[in-house]
């Protein structure tokens, strides 16, 4: 059996953003820090922690059950250990960077997580999708709180408003906010407001308390909105769109402490106002948009090589401004009036205007343009140890990372209209242990230990063993590749119909041969290692031999030797050539052409051999097995063909693939010493095992998230390499397990029958019907039905021994000698009551999927359950898991339960229980929270130390030390 083993060459994905954090955060012992920061970047289905300056891997986070793409990527604000990353999938993992695990799990979206962000305390997590809901998580109990719907697209955006604290800022005596990590940090008691946008064009804004949409504007004037960005003292925002519209939006803050205090609601009030519309120079959409955070600077970007920044003007410089266009409006009267002739007085002086009511071009200014090595995907802030400079972490698509530095200049008093640009210079960049193109061609040295991956102008030798990048080379465009004899020399086989010939050791292009004149498809080394042949666009295969020559080094008379590739042969065909094979033996080449069939020629006479048609596309890749008995072709048809090599026979067809079939490669040594085991790749993404005697599918492998371009099998048969249009390679290995195949096709039948079974449970509403703004943030799993089975078959097996336990200590009173009833083999292994195994049951379930595991039970068993629940409150069982449980049952069956009288008696006497329970624990709270005061009294008059939050100690000195400056940037309002 094959499975996965390693992944490398991807640096970052295009499916997710890129974050920047300090290096103190990431702690590892056995790393030094070098000081520009880290990267956590979504790689596939990892996220990896990238040392931005070293170019290292230092952390990769990766949950074996999870196969889903990463598509974002948030850090909390109040501890900076702990990230949520949201997956294709609809899932969203918390992790801890310290230890690289999962803290918890949520999964509550019917298709991939777009946005998460977390709530200024770290207690709560929003999220949107593109099912268009917002799910808000409370982190601290675990679970989903509420369903927001109201938008009709993809969020694009969501962030956290807390009016009070931010006024609890701003009256206070320093008026200087500078934010950590792009939040003002507080300590608030309402659940706060939520700003979201989406692909719909529309800005809206969630009261939290009562759930429900309070405001909706429209968001961009041309279509889809794509992007949110909220200013660290929440006093505006920016919204952008198509064409380069970026939307500037003031926010009340005042107003939304007011509604949050007071009951009833204000009508006809507006907490958004817009404030005007800034145009990028790109005309494209603009895809990214944030403020630093100390929030002087804006930073916009969309799918080009550039970044924009804009620069928030000071109160002084937006009121020079003003003053100057002022001035100018004077000067422009008084001409108007010198040429009609009328002498109007005009004012000398003007009083000030309010900045409020400028325009937001004359605060808002551009400050430079960021050329980029490739189209951005994401762009975060990053903060220096000095304040000189601006750092700009750009994640691209073409699979690199890359800092920048801006210098940042404060305004002169005189400007002068020729003035410079500020500069900015790319500092560091990740960019070495992967390709900037897709993966063409992937080859292993005879000994297995080095692998060649050339792709369009690189070509990058890899260590097997460590995964290191050891060599990088350019190239031109690749197309297939090869290493000869003796490991030491790559050829590359070029889309202009050059072959190029490397040395490994020394890095060097040895020589260039002008081949073909069409691209060159394929190139195969002879099994004899004293020629190879090339296949080419231009109906022609050449054949060329391995020569060591001697030439003299110029201007001495000394001779070198030299390797060098001489053309011997030329065979015609009638149409392209897309794939080559010597056969093992020596004895025959094989020719795929693009008319769709295969010609074998004999290799010493080039005469004809065999002519096999059959395929209805053109056979794309082939392969022939080490006994020289078979040959396995593959077609952009799908399909997969067998044929004997000795009459041209064929033995098989089958569909194989959704999609063109790439590449096919047979296993050297398999088990019954013939070979005739083969690997297929697809564009489908999909690596499928093959036995080619009983023509069976043995094994499938599923691991890449884009079409497969090239494979390799390893010459001892143990790992075969991948590489993907994912930018990743992939390394399968060979495990000692054996593999049974109608255990392989049972598991088949087992994913469809679940895959149908919870699209089938989570099927939506009517069309027509009326969406609630709110809902449950509930989804049904495959994890979680299971787990409500389990409950039902605790409760099925528990009721009945619960009964004959109480019969048989009834019994035992008239009687003491009676024999003890017959028990579940489950109570009898474990010794334990029926009571205490439904808990542990319960226990067991991860507290995000308890109440939808719940749901799954018919009302029948609500009895039994409720049976059980007053037992545990009359023994004080774990409480607050037996409040959750009946807190929720009672909310969904309220109508059955209060119509039932049975339940009435056991809900008084669960009543009774719990309150007596509860008042215990407030009792014991109680209790200790006087002898911890009465212990810091008696502490703090014994010494004259005091205990202090060092954090808190910390900002508080910073914050003397500075002087009360007043703030220095403008407010947006």
């Amino acid at each position: 059996k094959y499975e996965h083993s390693k992944t490398f060459g991807l640096i970052t994905s295009p499916s997710s953003n890129a974050l920047w954090t300090p290096d103190r955060k990431i702690q590892n012992t056995t790393l030094r820090h070098s000081g520009a920061g880290t990267a956590v970047v979504g790689a596939a289905e990892e996220v990896l922690c990238w040392d931005v300056k070293k170019g290292e891997l230092l952390s990769r986070w990766r949950d074996k059950d999870c196969v889903a793409e990463v598509t974002t990527i948030a850090r909390s604000n109040s501890d900076p250990d702990v990230y949520a990353v949201g997956y294709g999938d609809g899932s969203i993992r918390i992790w801890d960077a310290n230890i690289a695990s999962i803290i918890v799990s949520f999964n509550g979206h019917r298709s991939a997580v777009t946005v998460i962000t977390f709530s200024s305390d770290g207690s709560r997590l929003a999220s949107g999708s593109k099912d268009t809901d917002i799910i808000v998580l409370d982190l601290i109990a675990e679970i989903g709180l509420y369903k927001l719907r109201g938008h009709e697209n993809e969020i694009t955006g969501l962030q956290f408003l807390y009016p009070n604290v931010i006024n609890a800022v701003n009256e206070g005596e320093n008026n200087e906010t500078v934010s950590v990590n792009g939040v003002v940090s507080s300590n608030h008691d309402q659940p706060g407001f939520l700003l979201t946008t989406s692909k719909d064009a529309k800005i809206k804004l969630w009261d939290l308390a009562s759930q429900h949409c309070i405001e909706t504007h429209i968001a961009q004037s041309n279509g889809e909105c794509w992007a949110l960005g909220l200013s660290p003292d929440q006093s505006g925002c920016v919204t952008a769109g198509k064409d380069g519209e970026l939307r500037v939006w003031s926010i009340d803050l005042r107003g939304l402490a007011d509604f949050a205090s007071q009951i009833g609601q204000e009508v006809g009030r507006n907490y958004l106002r817009e404030r005007g519309s800034l145009q990028r120079q790109g005309k494209d959409r603009t895809t990214g948009v944030g403020f630093h955070p100390r929030g002087k600077y804006i930073a916009a970007h969309g799918s080009e090589k550039a970044i924009e920044l804009w620069r928030i003007r000071s109160e002084s410089e937006v009121q020079k401004a003003l003053a100057r266009k002022r001035k100018r409006r004077r000067e422009k009267l008084v001409a108007a009036q010198m040429e009609t002739g009328k002498h109007a007085l005009v004012n000398g002086k003007d009083k000030e205007e309010d900045i409020g009511t400028a325009d937001i071009a004359d605060v808002i200014v551009p400050y430079v343009i960021v050329r980029t090595g490739g189209k951005v995907r994401s762009v975060d802030w990053g903060l220096g140890s000095t304040s000189k400079a601006l750092y700009l972490l750009s994640a691209n698509t073409n699979n690199e990372l890359e800092l920048y530095s801006v210098s940042s200049k404060t305004p002169e008093k005189k400007k002068t209209k020729s003035e410079d640009t500020p500069e900015y210079s790319r500092t560091f960049a990740v960019d070495m242990p992967g390709h900037r193109t897709d993966v063409r061609s992937v080859a292993l040295s005879s000994d297995d230990r080095m692998l060649a991956s050339s792709s369009n102008g690189s070509l990058k030798i890899w260590n097997v063993r460590t995964q290191s990048c050891i060599r990088t080379i350019d190239c031109g465009y690749a197309l297939c590749s090869s290493f000869l004899p003796g490991d030491k020399i790559v050829v590359v086989g070029n889309r202009n119909g050059e072959l190029e010939v490397f040395d490994i050791a020394s890095s060097t292009l040895i020589e260039t041969v002008k081949a073909h004149d069409g691209p060159i498809w394929t190139l195969h080394a002879h099994p004899d290692g004293k020629s190879m042949a090339t296949g080419s666009a231009d109906k022609s295969a050449k054949f060329f031999n391995f020569e060591v020559v001697e030439e003299e080094i110029q201007g001495t008379r000394r001779i070198s030797p030299r390797f060098k590739l001489v053309h011997t042969r030329t065979l015609k065909v009638s149409d392209d050539i897309l794939s080559l094979r010597f056969s093992p033996d020596s004895r025959l080449v094989a020719l795929s052409l693009l008319d769709n069939t295969v010609k074998v020629f004999f290799v010493d006479s080039l005469k004809l051999f065999l002519n096999l048609y059959g395929h209805k596309l053109p056979v794309l890749n082939m392969d022939i097995s080490y006994d020289s008995k078979l040959i396995v072709t593959c077609s952009a048809d799908k399909n997969v063909r067998i044929w004997g090599l000795n009459f041209g026979d064929c033995h098989k067809a089958f569909f194989a693939h959704q999609d063109s079939i790439m590449q096919v490669a047979f296993v050297p040594h398999n088990q019954d010493g013939n070979g005739h085991h083969f690997f297929s790749a697809s564009k489908d993404r999909m690596i499928k095992y093959w036995d080619g005697d009983k023509f069976e599918q043995i094994q499938k492998l599923e691991g890449h998230h884009g079409e497969i371009w090239a494979m390799t099998v390893s010459r001892t048969g143990e790992f075969l390499v991948t590489a993907s249009h994912d930018r990743s390679i992939r390394i399968w290995q060979q495990t000692d397990e054996q593999i049974f195949l109608e255990e392989e096709r049972e598991k088949e039948l087992e994913e469809l029958y679940e895959n149908t079974l919870t699209t089938s449970l989570e099927q939506d509403e009517e069309p027509n019907a009326e969406r609630n703004e709110v809902a449950a943030a509930s989804k049904q799993t495959t994890e979680t039905l299971m787990a409500g089975e389990r409950i039902v078959e605790a409760l099925e097996i528990g009721m009945p021994d619960l009964e004959a336990m109480r019969q048989w200590s009834q019994a035992k009173v008239i009687q003491p000698k009676t024999a003890a009833p017959d028990r579940h083999p489950i109570f009898l292994y474990s010794n334990t009551s029926a009571e205490a195994h439904v808990l542990s049951v319960i226990q067991k379930i991860q507290a995000a999927a308890l109440q939808d595991a719940l749901l799954v039970l018919p009302f029948n068993q609500v009895t039994a359950l409720f049976t059980f629940l007053q037992i545990w409150a009359e023994r004080q069982w774990n409480i607050s898991l037996t409040c959750r449980v009946l807190f929720f049952m009672l909310k969904v069956h309220h109508k059955q339960i209060v119509a039932s009288k049975t339940m009435r008696l056991m809900l008084d006497g669960i009543r009774q229980h719990l309150r007596r329970a509860l008042q215990r624990q407030k009792d014991e709270m109680g209790f200790n929270l006087a002898a911890l005061n009465f212990v810091g009294t008696r502490l703090k008059d014994k010494v004259s130390k005091d205990y202090v939050d060092e954090a808190m100690w910390e900002e508080e000195e910073e914050r003397i030390g500075k002087g009360k400056k007043k703030r220095a940037f403008v407010d947006v309002a």
